[in-house]
């Protein structure tokens, strides 16, 4: 018996209803709307990000861009980090980029579904197509699991909290003390 396998092609005849939908190997994933924590999180890192970017004129940030890396493999991170150069031949015609972007950021949504899709099933895809870094924000813990490429693979390097501040060596200067990071998200959350 033959297992269905999802494709690029299908996800555009799926309905446009509020949810996301993502393929990775040939399998489809599902998820609601992002919580405000959630949102609140991804537009404080992105804002930064694009400060950072603007400045050194380096790259671009974009939230939940479309990255086909083939057929069967169509995601959204959360937020991307892109060089100018490698953008300039990730981003085709129909206006989503088909290569990695040097940095992929997923921010937590609660339930383990969603937890075993960020850091184990992406994390997987993102470090077979190229991805130089990949964060992983739990805004619940107040933390973010850093994972960089070595040799093949993206492993973790550190894990940051609180008290921390988030460097990385693919963004020269980019500095940003988790404390603030995670300022309005409330410790009740």
């Amino acid at each position: 018996m033959k297992t269905l396998r999802w494709t690029s092609h299908d996800l555009e005849l799926l309905p446009d209803n509020g949810k996301q939908y993502e393929i990775v190997d040939g399998e489809l994933y599902v998820s609601k709307q992002p919580s405000w924590e959630h949102q609140l999180i991804s537009l404080e890192l992105g804002t930064l990000l694009t400060i950072w970017s603007k400045q050194t004129r380096r790259g671009v940030t974009n939230v939940a861009p479309g990255v086909i890396f083939d057929d069967d493999d169509d995601v959204a991170p959360d937020l991307v980090w892109i060089s100018r150069e490698r953008l300039a031949t990730a981003l085709q015609s129909d206006r989503k980029l088909h290569s990695a972007p040097e940095l992929a950021i997923e921010i937590l949504s609660p339930g383990s579904t969603n937890e075993r899709r960020d850091r184990e099933v992406k994390l997987k895809l993102y470090s077979r197509h190229g991805v130089l870094e990949y964060w992983v924000v739990n805004w619940q813990e107040r933390s973010i699991e850093i994972y960089q490429r070595e040799q093949a693979l993206l492993v973790l390097n550190r894990k940051l909290y609180t008290d921390d501040v988030l460097e990385s060596p693919l963004l020269p200067g980019f500095s940003c003390p988790l404390s603030h990071l995670f300022d309005e998200v409330s410790s009740e959350s």
